[in-house]
């Protein structure tokens, strides 16, 4: 987790483009994250680029006590979905 609780897994891929000029090599990076992280950070990116947000300190630090609740409730449910697939 980053310092401020956004957690994500990143990769960086490279693949080849096929151009009339020749190859080119690029990189891409993906970022893979859940329903409740992908929100999480909607509201993480509004906080940061807001301008002259009174009591943005105290809503940062709520939030990042949220990303704690978000990877706790995203592992209670993937073990309830674990116990739906044996079923």
């Amino acid at each position: 987790a980053k310092p401020s609780g956004y957690r994500s897994y990143h990769m960086v891929v490279a693949y080849t483009v096929y151009l009339p000029e020749g190859a080119k090599r690029l990189l891409a990076e993906i970022q893979i994250r859940t329903l409740a992280m992908d929100f999480w950070s909607v509201l993480e990116y509004q906080l940061m680029y807001k301008k002259n947000l009174s009591g943005a300190e105290k809503i940062g630090k709520e939030l990042k006590n949220y990303s704690e609740e978000v990877a706790n409730l995203d592992q209670k449910m993937m073990k309830l979905r674990n116990k739906i697939d044996k079923i």
